[in-house]
C-alpha cells in the first residue's frame, strides 16, 4: 500500500472517536517495527522523525530515505511525519523527500510570530498536498521536566487554528515529554472542551508519560494523534539488555538489534488496542 496522508488516516480517526498511534523512529529498526505492529494490528500508523532525530544521522536524508522505503513496502497504510521542527530549511526538506505530514513546532514563540510562521509554513505544505501540525501551549518535559500547570486556551486555540489553516493541532492538557514513568495527570476536562471547540484532530505529545487507561480516556474525551517515543525506547533498551545478558558472548548486532525490534512491534500491537485503533 502506497503512502497516505494524515487527512486519511487522522481526519478519519477522528470522526470515528478512535486514536491513531504516532510513534518515532530513531533506527530503521523502530520503523520496520512499527509497520509489522501495524499490519498485525490490522490498523494504520504514523511514523515519525523528529529534527533531534535527523540531527543524529548527520541529516534527514538518511533516515527519511529509509523510513519512507519501509513504509511503501508496507501491507497497512502509514503516514511519515516530520516532529517538532523548529529549523523551516528541515520543513522544506521533509516536503522534498516525499514526506505526507510535517510538524512546525513554533510553541516557543510568542503567539503572534507563532501564527506567522506557522501559516507560511501551511501555505508551502498545503501546495504540495501536505497535512500540517502545530503547537499551541507549550508541553513541557524537552528537559525531562514535567509541566502538569501548562494548559492550551480552547479560545485561543481556535483563533490559531482560524488564522494559520492548521490541519492537528498539539495541545497542552498535563503530557510531559520524555517521562520514563508512565504518572502523567491529564487534565480531561481540558481536553473535551478543546474537542468540542476546535475543528481539527488533537494531539497528545508526551504520551509516553500516561497510563494505559488514560490514553484510552483521553481517546474517548477527543485526543486523535497520541505521540509515543520515550516509553518504545525504553522497551527497546530493556529488550537489549535482556538479550545480551543471556548472550554474552554475542556480537552480531542483527541478534539483538532484531529482539529489541521484535519487543517494539510487540508492544505497539498492545498500545494500539489500547488506542481502540482498529
Amino acid at each position: 500500500m502506497p503512502l497516505v496522508t494524515a487527512h486519511q488516516l487522522v481526519d478519519r480517526a477522528r470522526a470515528e472517536s478512535r486514536g491513531v498511534g504516532a510513534f518515532n523512529v530513531i533506527q530503521v529498526e523502530h520503523a520496520e517495527a512499527f509497520v509489522a505492529a501495524a499490519a498485525r494490528a490490522g490498523t494504520g500508523v504514523v511514523l515519525q522523525i523528529s529534527q533531534n532525530a535527523a540531527k543524529y544521522h548527520g541529516g534527514l536524508e538518511p533516515i527519511a530515505l529509509a523510513t519512507l522505503a519501509v513504509a511503501r513496502a508496507s501491507s497497512a497504510p502509514v503516514v511519515v511525519h516530520l516532529d517538532h521542527a523548529e529549523d523551516r530549511a528541515l520543513v522544506s526538506e521533509a516536503v522534498r523527500l516525499g514526506f505526507t505530514s510535517v510538524m512546525y513546532d513554533g510553541s516557543a514563540l510568542d503567539y503572534e510570530q507563532n501564527v506567522e510562521a506557522t501559516a507560511d509554513v501551511v501555505r508551502e505544505a498545503h501546495a504540495r498536498g501536505v497535512f500540517v501540525e502545530a503547537e499551541l501551549g507549550k508541553v513541557g518535559g524537552k528537559d525531562g521536566v514535567h509541566a502538569p500547570g501548562v494548559r492550551t486556551d480552547p479560545a485561543e486555540a481556535v483563533a490559531f487554528v482560524a488564522a494559520t489553516g492548521v490541519d492537528a493541532l498539539a495541545v497542552a492538557v498535563g503530557s510531559s515529554h520524555a517521562m520514563t514513568d508512565r504518572t502523567a495527570s491529564l487534565d480531561f476536562e481540558r481536553i473535551a472542551e478543546l474537542r468540542a471547540a476546535v475543528p481539527v484532530p488533537l494531539v497528545l505529545h508526551g504520551s509516553s508519560g500516561v497510563a494505559d487507561h488514560d490514553l484510552t480516556r483521553a481517546v474517548k474525551e477527543g485526543m486523535t494523534k497520541i505521540n509515543v517515543s520515550t516509553h518504545l525506547n525504553n522497551t527497546l533498551t530493556q529488550a537489549l539488555r535482556a538479550y545480551l545478558d543471556e548472550h554474552p558472548t554475542v556480537v552480531d548486532p542483527r541478534k539483538y538489534l532484531g529482539a529489541g525490534r521484535d519487543a517494539m512491534r510487540d508492544e505497539v500491537v498492545r498500545l494500539l488496542a489500547v488506542l481502540d485503533a482498529v
